[in-house]
């Protein structure tokens, strides 16, 4: 989306509100935060740009529905993702000597256009969450038989001690044996 600010940038009006939806983006790279999550509906993107005597202040809302998996257990979870942002809204020619990284602190217009979809789609990669809970106290799966700890215990015997560290188990007694006899003497 690309908002049009040439009446702004000309004075003939204080005040530009906006409200619009974006596809939400292609998380079929494995390499994006963003993989896994399922986004039922588009991004919806409402605020609105003030010019102060030639000092322009952008404000924007940012909701976005999303289903993801549980980080513990593999459960679905749904909610709505919120964000906020102010930024500086200037025109690219007032930031040209300005270094790369001060220019990430301002909402840049080109030819009288403010261009919404990367910036937003970038901020999102940022700000959405890595990782959600089905709730808080979510227990997870039991590492040993894949059962859902939130839907009552495993009976798959997970407390039994592997073999392979049975002589670790051996060591660990003698250990608190010696210590006892220590103690005792």
């Amino acid at each position: 989306m690309k908002l049009d600010l040439r009446a702004l940038l000309a004075g003939e009006c204080r005040t530009l509100p906006f409200r619009f939806y974006l596809d939400p983006p292609d998380v079929s790279d494995p390499r994006s935060t963003l993989w896994g999550v399922r986004f039922p509906s588009p991004m919806e993107v409402s605020g609105s740009i003030i010019n102060t005597a030639g000092y322009m202040r952008m404000s924007l809302d940012l909701s976005l529905d999303y289903k993801a998996f549980c980080a513990r257990c593999l459960g679905d979870v749904s909610g709505t993702f919120h964000f906020d942002l102010e930024k500086t809204v200037a025109p690219a020619s007032q930031l040209q000597e300005l270094d790369e990284d001060k220019k990430e602190e301002f909402a840049i217009v080109e030819d009288g256009f403010l261009d919404m979809d990367e910036q937003l789609l970038e901020l999102l990669e940022m700000e959405f969450p890595s990782r959600f809970l089905c709730r808080e106290d979510c227990k997870g799966l039991c590492e040993r038989c894949g059962c859902n700890l939130n839907e009552g215990a495993c009976t798959c015997g997970k407390d039994e001690i592997d073999p392979r560290l049975l002589p670790l188990k051996e060591l660990l007694l003698e250990l608190k044996k010696a210590e006892e006899d220590q103690n005792n003497s």
